[in-house]
C-alpha cells in the first residue's frame, strides 16, 4: 500500500494489481478524487493516507475517506450515524454497513455540484469531533474476545482500521479469533490477522 498522499491521485491505493496501470480506478476517477480532495482540504481538516486512501481527520478524529471503485468514487463518512441527512443523500456501501455513510459519484461534476452539501456534512462532522461526540455502537457490534480487545486497545492504528471495518468483517475477525479457546493461539491469530485488518479485509477476504 501507499505511505505517500501524492501517490495515490497519481498511482492509486497500491492495494491491487492494477496499481499504476491505466486500469487503476484512480486513475480513472482521478478528476472527481482531486474535486473530493479540494473541497476536504478548504474545510480545514488534515489530510493524511491510511489504508492506502486519503483519509481527513479533525481534532484527532477521523472525519472521511476517499475512495475509487470500478464503478464509482466515494467519499465515506466516519462515525455518519451522527450526521444530518434530511434530502437522503447518504447511501449504505454495502449490506453489512449499519448506517447510511457514503456518497457515490459516477461524473466528477456531480462532486463539484454537491459541494455545498459536503461541506455541510464535513462541518458537522467536525463539531462532534470536537465535541468528542461518538454514534452509538451499532446493535448488531459482535462480542469481541478478550484478546482482542486487548489487543486494540493497546495498538491505536489497529483500533482505527477494525472499527472501521463493517459489522460483518468485524464479526469475522471476533469468530476467527474466538474460535480457540486456548489465549495463546488467540493471540496468535491476531497477530496474523494484523495486516489483512489494516488493509480493510474481512476474515474471509483475499
Amino acid at each position: 500500500m501507499i505511505t505517500w498522499i501524492e501517490d495515490y491521485f497519481a498511482k492509486g491505493c497500491g492495494r491491487c494489481a492494477r496499481f499504476a496501470t491505466a486500469d487503476c480506478s484512480a486513475r480513472l476517477w482521478q478528476a472527481g478524487l482531486v474535486t473530493l480532495r479540494r473541497i476536504c482540504g478548504a474545510a480545514g481538516l488534515v489530510e493524511t493516507v491510511k489504508w492506502g486512501h486519503p483519509t481527513y481527520t479533525h481534532a484527532g478524529r477521523n472525519i472521511a475517506i476517499i475512495g475509487a471503485f470500478r464503478g464509482d468514487f466515494r467519499l465515506t463518512f466516519f462515525d455518519a450515524a451522527l450526521l444530518s441527512d434530511p434530502e437522503g443523500v447518504l447511501e449504505k456501501q454495502g449490506p453489512n454497513t449499519a448506517h447510511p455513510d457514503c456518497l457515490r459519484f459516477t461524473d466528477p461534476a456531480a462532486a463539484e455540484a454537491m459541494e455545498p452539501a459536503i461541506r455541510a456534512f464535513l462541518a458537522e462532522a467536525m463539531g462532534h469531533a470536537e465535541a468528542g461526540r461518538r454514534a452509538p455502537k451499532a446493535a448488531s457490534s459482535p462480542d469481541l474476545p478478550e484478546e482482542l480487545v486487548a489487543a486494540l486497545d493497546s495498538d491505536p492504528e489497529l483500533a482505527e482500521a477494525f472499527h472501521a471495518l463493517t459489522p460483518g468483517r468485524q464479526k469475522s475477525w471476533a469468530l476467527k479469533v474466538g474460535g480457540s479457546s486456548v489465549p495463546a493461539t488467540r493471540n496468535a491469530r491476531i497477530a496474523k490477522a494484523r495486516p489483512h485488518i489494516l488493509a480493510g479485509k474481512g476474515a474471509h477476504d483475499r
